[in-house]
């Protein structure tokens, strides 16, 4: 099995084909129900979230809190988005994703993702079997490295804490 392309490089053409087209999909879908890549942001913060305040979504999304007001607002019109108040703080308005907000998500997501389907149909049954096996075996190897960067992110903290 000799070939002149590296596995990095196979990965990387993969993944730069993967992102092109997931993003163009996800973009168009962005485009056609009328929201902007910043105001899906939002909605993808929340929905792995559960609620967080205004604040909290600014900071995501590297807006002021004036501004995220101002986007949580029009989400909140459009049926997106639910304001609260927050049990603990009176103050401070929580927001949730509403059921609507929801199934945007969801849709959304199969926009961006409904062309692997096609892409699996073009396989055999027997090339599907070798690049699941493949496929989880570079995702296990991925979760080990996230896991390795996160204890010495952990590790760094705590060095930088005790000094």
């Amino acid at each position: 099995m000799s070939s002149s392309v590296t596995l990095p490089q196979a990965l990387r053409a993969w993944a730069q084909v993967f992102m092109r087209r997931s993003m163009t999909d996800f973009m168009r879908y962005a485009r056609d129900s009328g929201l902007s890549m910043q105001q899906l942001g939002a909605l993808f913060y929340l929905c792995r979230r559960d609620s967080r305040g205004v604040s909290d979504i600014g900071d995501d999304l590297g807006v002021t809190s004036a501004a995220a007001s101002q986007m949580i607002e029009r989400l909140v019109q459009q049926g997106l988005l639910e304001r609260s108040e927050d049990p603990h703080d009176r103050r401070v308005k929580q927001v949730v994703l509403t059921a609507k907000g929801k199934e945007l998500i969801e849709r959304s997501m199969q926009a961006r993702q409904g062309w692997l389907e096609k892409v699996a149909r073009l396989l055999t049954p027997e090339q599907q079997e070798t690049i699941i096996a493949s496929l989880k075996l570079l995702t296990e190897m991925a979760q080990a490295l996230d896991q390795e960067d996160l204890l010495s992110e952990d590790h760094g903290f705590l060095m930088r804490k005790k000094r």
